[in-house]
């Protein structure tokens, strides 16, 4: 077995509580609430973008239509007008004034018809328009809390990481000047058991996998060296022996 001076295994239990700190940190960073408000509305303005998208293209053909509508009952009144002209100008003659007023009745007839499919456009493209505004109102409004979303989760991860960066300064001055074995042997098992390497062993049992000693081991460790570096033999951490406290009723 290894030797390290006693004062550096005890203070390796304060390296490991700096160690466990940071992953606990870790795991705050990566579990953040303000994340999981974050991908929720996302996934509400991902949800919505396809009726946004299809609320403006039906609006947008709907307006090309009413152009088309228009367009069409402009043409048929500027026949209309130009043959009345002709017929009130007097300078038809009867055969010519004839189909002139022919070709007004079945223009107001139609005109009639394409007024009314104009006006049945427009109808349609105000009830769209409504819908529009209000898809349109709703997306609006889930933008902006998610950019305040986003603002909550950017301030809770910097105020994480200002804790790391305090923590990981406190542990780089805990770790300095730790015998060079020790530190390795500790590096090692803490990435080997879940970020833990050493423990305290308090009252037989220890710190780590929290199992009692069995007492022939637990015999073996009190006999070894005050230095010597012991394991716990059941998960191979760093068993560190720290004084047991002293009861106020010991003496009674």
């Amino acid at each position: 077995m290894a030797n390290a001076p006693v004062a550096d295994q005890r203070q390796l239990l304060e390296v490991q509580a700096l160690d466990t700190k940071l992953g606990q940190l870790k795991h705050q960073h990566g579990t953040l609430p303000e994340r999981g408000t974050v991908d929720e509305i996302s996934g509400q303005i991902k949800d919505l973008s396809g009726a946004l998208i299809a609320s403006r293209t039906a609006a947008s053909d709907l307006t090309r239509e009413l152009t088309k509508a228009e367009s069409d009952v402009e043409q048929v009144t500027t026949r209309l007008q130009r043959n009345q002209a002709r017929l009130d100008s007097g300078g038809a003659s009867a055969k010519e004034a004839q189909a002139l007023v022919a070709e007004n009745e079945s223009l107001t007839r139609r005109f009639g018809a394409l007024e009314e499919a104009q006006l049945e456009v427009m109808e349609r493209l105000e009830a769209h328009k409504d819908t529009l505004d209000k898809v349109e109102e709703a997306n609006s409004g889930m933008e902006a809390a998610l950019e305040e979303a986003n603002a909550k989760l950017r301030a809770a991860i910097e105020a994480i990481n200002e804790q790391a960066r305090a923590t990981i300064e406190e542990r780089k001055k805990a770790a300095e000047g730790l015998d060079e074995g020790l530190l390795a042997l500790y590096d090692k098992l803490r990435a080997q058991l879940g970020g833990v390497g050493a423990a305290a062993l308090v009252g037989g049992r220890c710190g780590g996998c929290r199992l009692t000693i069995n007492p022939q081991e637990l015999d073996a460790i009190k006999a070894a060296p005050e230095d010597r570096i012991v394991r716990c033999d059941e998960c191979g951490r760093i068993l560190v022996r720290v004084p047991e406290p002293v009861s106020p009723f010991a003496a009674e």
